[in-house]
């Protein structure tokens, strides 16, 4: 960030009063006019409270993924073979994991590929897809009794 010419950074040896860690950010930040840039949820709260604005990376992020909706095809390379027989794995440029059904032949190409569903999980989303011009059904895990 210090190499960003649009960018201010300063180091500064202040040490505000407040409890904590968080505390402190909060009141640095409050003292400044300056909002605070975070990934931690507790801090984000925090500064809410306090009326400090929060500048979210995990929102950030999520605004500016890109928006994959079934029946679109995208391209995908294809990385290594997935859990179940057939199916081969690949990531959008953020990290979303692709599961390509029949993709597990094409480990080590990009191919065209056929969104067929989007999950949220809870550790991000997941996004089935098959090659373009293919019509298999996306195999639906099974329940455990």
């Amino acid at each position: 960030m210090q190499k960003e010419s649009t960018v201010h950074v300063a180091i500064d040896d202040e040490d505000p009063a407040g409890d904590g860690a968080d505390g402190k950010l909060v009141a640095l930040a409050r003292s400044r006019q300056v909002p605070i840039v975070t990934n931690d949820y507790g801090l984000n709260r925090v500064a809410e409270l306090h009326g400090v604005t929060v500048l979210n990376v995990n929102d950030l992020a999520k605004a500016v993924r890109p928006v994959v909706l079934p029946g679109e095809e995208i391209h995908v390379r294809v990385i290594q073979e997935g859990k179940e027989a057939g199916q081969g794995v690949g990531y959008l440029e953020d990290g979303t994991m692709i599961v390509v059904e029949n993709g597990a032949r094409s480990v080590g190409s990009e191919v065209p590929v056929t969104v067929m569903r989007v999950l949220q999980t809870v550790g991000g989303r997941m996004i089935f897809a098959q090659p373009r011009g293919e019509a298999t059904e996306i195999r639906r895990p099974r329940a455990v009794h």
